[in-house]
């Protein structure tokens, strides 16, 4: 006789099946159509997490005594996909508005939102540029360390997953995490409500709730599981073939993910389309777009900045300026690019992306020519915004004076 638990892992099984090629062919679109990789590379990373999620859940409600190990991907990609979220946002803003801090100084001051409407403003410009991209990249830093902390913990046998208990690390580490992934969402809500205007051409809001859905439900989900746990709703009387009813809850929360992975993979497949991409006569090789893929160098520099950062501030130290105008932004530069970096050798010591760098949404410039305006491409880029790029030093004088009477 078929048992519950394997009906479930079956019936995951289907849903994993529709969902892998879904993904992978958004991912494989984007690898043929690899025209700006600022822009792409970000979106393949984030399009990952939906059969990394699915692959893994399956996986887990399999071997319910594994869950824990395969869990830790799943949660340390979670960090990941809103590092790379931002960066996606922070490289189209940077590379069709050169000009973004004094953009953001002659904005009026946005206030904190709620709950922390009563602390201070950060200052418009650099200031909350810098710290909207420090809260979501600690978030990347957090995850990753509590993931390990709870595979020692279960170790040694004081992890005690799904049980709100005082007397177990799993409880601590659910609260960290959850305040470190709030405070990662407000600064990309607070980072939107500030350049909403400038964000539009993209459509930022599918694509912000695709990513705040899939990592905010599957966290939520487990929590509430754990509730029914606590107060009896998913008791000891019905473990079916699973040995407790803690792992009755780990593989309720596996098998539900398995299912929303596939209205998630739906929903990336049409918010981060490669439609606005294809360019036959700008498209590279596949395989120098895959070998792309896999760069993390971005990464690498904004956690050794990060501690740079932090260790300048308990030294007393002034911190350095950042998002320097004359540094050149290509799919290497990292999130907390630092104008102390010389922009020359870092160009000399980074390949260039397959069809060389980028110039803003919709074109991508290759070694050999260099335009002068930018053309439109699927009604992104209008009349209206090559005339304001063209009028660029009018338009930086108006904003300085702006900004110096705000002053």
């Amino acid at each position: 006789k078929v048992g519950i638990h394997t009906k479930a892992w079956f019936i995951a099984g289907i849903f994993l099946l529709m969902t892998i090629p879904i993904s992978l062919w958004g991912i494989l679109q984007h690898l043929v159509h690899y025209t700006q990789p600022e822009l792409q590379k970000p979106i393949i990373r984030i399009l990952w997490m939906v059969p990394i999620y699915s692959l893994d859940s399956w996986i887990a409600l399999k071997y319910p005594n594994i869950a824990i190990y395969v869990d830790t991907c799943r949660e340390c990609y979670e960090a990941y996909v809103i590092y790379n979220f931002m960066v996606f946002l922070s490289n189209y803003l940077t590379n069709r508005y050169p000009n973004l801090v004094l953009i953001i100084e002659a904005k009026d001051q946005q206030r904190h939102l709620p709950p922390l409407c009563c602390c201070p403003s950060w200052a418009m410009g650099e200031v909350l540029l810098f710290r909207c991209k420090l809260g979501v990249l600690q978030y990347t830093v957090v995850r990753p360390f509590t993931t390990i902390i709870a595979l020692i913990c279960e170790l040694v046998g004081v992890y005690d997953e799904g049980n709100f208990s005082f007397n177990n690390a799993w409880t601590y580490l659910v609260i960290l995490n959850n305040m470190s992934q709030l405070f990662a969402m407000y600064c990309l809500v607070l980072f939107y409500k500030v350049l909403r205007e400038e964000l539009n051409p993209i459509q930022p809001v599918g694509k912000f709730l695709c990513v705040k859905m899939v990592v905010f439900v599957s966290f939520w989900q487990a929590v509430l599981i754990a509730l029914l746990v606590k107060v009896g709703v998913i008791s000891e009387k019905h473990t079916w073939e699973w040995q407790s009813v803690e792992a009755v809850a780990t593989g309720l929360q596996d098998f539900i993910i398995c299912v929303e992975m596939f209205l998630a993979a739906i929903a990336h497949h049409y918010s981060f389309s490669y439609k606005p991409y294809v360019q036959e006569a700008e498209e590279g090789s596949c395989f120098d777009s895959f070998l792309a893929m896999w760069d993390i160098s971005d990464i690498r520099a904004d956690i050794s900045e990060q501690v740079r950062n932090v260790g300048r501030t308990v030294l007393g130290q002034p911190r350095k300026m950042f998002f320097a105008e004359d540094h050149e932004q290509n799919e290497h530069t990292s999130l907390l690019s630092s104008s102390t970096q010389d922009p020359i050798s870092d160009a000399s010591s980074m390949p260039s992306s397959p069809m060389g760098h980028y110039q803003g949404f919709g074109h991508t410039v290759t070694p050999l020519t260099t335009p002068t305006t930018a053309p439109a491409v699927d009604g992104i880029y209008n009349t209206s915004a090559i005339r304001d790029a063209e009028e660029s030093p009018e338009l930086e004088h108006n904003l300085s004076e702006k900004a110096l009477h705000k002053s």
